[in-house]
């Protein structure tokens, strides 16, 4: 139910963001410490400011409370993707080939579900993750969980050459 909530209330509050000239990264209805959070995650070019955030909950409450999207009490919460940016859609994928992610698939894949590598490449819905001078193939519509992993030895996200090009 918590995943069909938060779905609703992202199909609702996108247009509302866009309309912002913000970016809608991803939307989750959970429980934490025993209350109701739906928790919404927005960005643009720059970084996301606190101005921001909370213009972006005031129109977002609004629009939910109206349309009744939660039937009980619960806090909304608007804020920066953070330096652990989830990845959700191909775009966000495309946007870090050549960086460093982490990613849990719903289902094993070479006999694990945990992989932390860089992102080679996306082709026809699928990841090509390097890790262990190995290439994994990860299907997009498998992916349960994926994250930017933020480099702090005080460079960027980590880099590397697309060892991709050229193969099929």
């Amino acid at each position: 139910m918590s995943k069909e909530i938060a779905e609703q209330a992202a199909k609702l509050i996108e247009p509302i963001v866009e309309q912002m000239a913000l970016e809608l990264v991803d939307v989750e209805y959970l429980s934490e410490h025993g209350r109701w959070v739906l928790r919404v995650i927005a960005d643009k070019p720059g970084g996301i400011t606190l101005d921001d955030c909370a213009r972006a909950s005031r129109e977002i409450s609004d629009v939910i409370d109206v349309k009744d999207v939660v039937h009980h009490e619960y806090v909304l919460e608007v804020s920066s993707p953070g330096l652990n940016r989830p990845l959700k859609r191909e775009k966000d994928f495309l946007r870090v080939i050549g960086e460093k992610i982490k990613v849990r698939m719903a289902g094993p894949v070479d006999g694990r579900r945990n992989f932390r590598g860089v992102l080679q490449d996306l082709k026809d819905h699928t990841l090509y993750l390097g890790l262990d001078r190995k290439i994994f193939v990860l299907p997009l519509k498998n992916v349960e969980k994926a994250n930017l992993i933020y480099g702090f030895e005080g460079t960027s996200p980590a880099r590397s050459k697309n060892i991709m090009k050229g193969t099929k």
